[in-house]
């Protein structure tokens, strides 16, 4: 090499050194940058095919459910009921408290208006009707053409009566004459209504759940106390408003000047005060609802729901004892007396909490980060553990922990657990919520996997 040549290397490399010291100093920024970039992810928002994908794995991986078991242990209790059957479940988490014979299919009796007037209240909310309707009493509804021994409103020929009207009668009177009123306004005729009850039932996973007639005077109409639970803890939750317009009313008098017929004289034709057989009304602090029912094939029935504070408790007790609606109606307020009295001294409901998404990095996928979110959010069921303290005591101990589990590698499928929201309570882990990926993340490039890989051993 001359001289020459050698002057000019040394003066090339005068250029080349710096400028690769420039690049090694870029790459360097750059890597440190995109590495602290795992350290406050920021997930992409999701794209519509992302959301639905992330619907439909979510329903695969946790089916939604009216009623469960309560998430921890417990030891059942054995209470003294008077009843073949019975259940009392906490209506804001659905969990089941109490079970006796929970399964045992049987007649509804006038229950069945309850989902009778679900479906009104559905139609209602459609805006197909309105409760201010003028509803035409058909024959069949005249109170003279009922059944023997059938629960009455006292519907009559040539009378007008408003639909809001009909669902009071169906609520407090039990009227089977407002039922089958109410029948052939929303879908033409009894056997209609019925298929719609029934659909409505299917639609909420009730598989023992059946209707023949809209009143509960037939024996073929089908339920369980579980399922009936089911029904009532939906129907609470779409239509509060019902509990304190109907079912809380204690009396309803009927028919009134305007309800007569224009031939009908006033004077001879005075209302019928009854009064609602739902005695737990009166006997049960914080009762405000919902149905009595009676035929021979189920006995005494009664769903009622109570609400103090911030816990609500909803039961159904089926087969109850007693000859004679006197006896019936004792029977119906002590196993109600005794139920209540032992949920409220042993569970207390604490509402969902708001669980904020949490962003987490994702390595070596297509995408950088994503959010963990909840699996599902429901109140919890608190029981008694802490010791001289009550229910609703012990709810406001409850602790909480958020986990996070190891860093998240692609490739990622939506709806997978990479952490809990843990509820526990003196010790005991009282629910573990799934925290899971929002989305689904393919691996990325191979030299993507590589740089992620030695980044991820700084999270590990």
């Amino acid at each position: 090499m001359t001289k020459k040549e050698h002057t000019r290397k040394i003066s090339a490399l005068k250029y080349v050194l710096p400028a690769a010291l420039l690049l090694a100093a870029v790459l360097l920024a750059a890597y440190i940058a995109y590495a602290r970039s795992f350290a406050s992810p920021v997930p992409e928002p999701l794209t519509q095919e992302q959301a639905d994908s992330f619907a439909a794995a979510m329903a695969e991986r946790y089916p939604e459910h009216i009623l469960s078991a309560l998430p921890y242990p417990v030891i059942p209790a054995e209470l003294d009921l008077h009843c073949g059957a019975a259940i009392m479940i906490d209506a804001a988490s659905g969990s089941v408290l109490y079970e006796k014979n929970a399964d045992e299919v049987i007649p509804p009796a006038s229950m069945t208006k309850l989902v009778v007037m679900y479906v009104v209240l559905q139609e209602i909310a459609k805006g197909n009707i309105s409760l201010s309707d003028i509803v035409p009493l058909p024959p069949e509804s005249w109170a003279v053409n009922a059944p023997p021994l059938s629960s009455l409103m006292f519907l009559g020929q040539g009378e007008t009566v408003t639909l809001d009207e009909l669902l009071l009668g169906l609520a407090v009177a039990s009227g089977n004459d407002a039922a089958v009123a109410v029948a052939h306004y929303v879908s033409g005729s009894v056997e209609a209504f019925c298929a719609r009850m029934n659909e409505e039932m299917h639609k909420l996973g009730l598989q023992h759940t059946r209707f023949v007639e809209p009143s509960g005077y037939s024996e073929h109409n089908l339920t369980t106390p579980r399922e009936f639970a089911a029904f009532a803890k939906v129907y609470i939750e779409r239509y509060p408003q019902a509990l304190e317009k109907y079912h809380s009313a204690r009396s309803i008098a009927y028919p009134q000047p305007h309800n007569l017929a224009p031939w009908a004289d006033p004077e001879k034709n005075r209302p019928v005060v009854q009064y609602n057989t739902n005695k737990a009304l009166d006997n049960i602090p914080g009762c405000d609802g919902l149905k009595t029912g009676f035929i021979y094939e189920s006995a005494y029935n009664l769903a009622y729901t109570v609400k103090r504070g911030d816990t609500r408790f909803i039961a159904v007790i089926m087969q109850g004892e007693g000859t004679g609606s006197a006896e019936g109606n004792y029977y119906r307020v002590l196993n109600s007396q005794t139920l209540t009295d032992w949920g409220y001294a042993t569970f207390a409901t604490r509402a969902a909490d708001d669980i904020a998404p949490h962003a987490v990095p994702v390595f070596g996928g297509t995408e950088q980060a994503l959010c963990l979110v909840p699996a599902y959010n429901r109140a919890l069921t608190v029981p008694a553990l802490i010791p001289d303290k009550t229910p609703e005591q012990a709810a406001q101990s409850v602790q909480v922990e958020t986990r996070i589990d190891a860093p998240v590698t692609a490739p990622v499928a939506a709806g997978t657990a990479y952490g809990a929201r843990v509820y526990s309570l003196n010790g005991v882990t009282l629910e573990e919520i799934p925290l899971v990926a929002d989305r689904s993340v393919a691996a990325g490039s191979f030299a993507k996997r590589l740089i992620d890989t030695v980044i991820q051993a700084q999270y590990e």
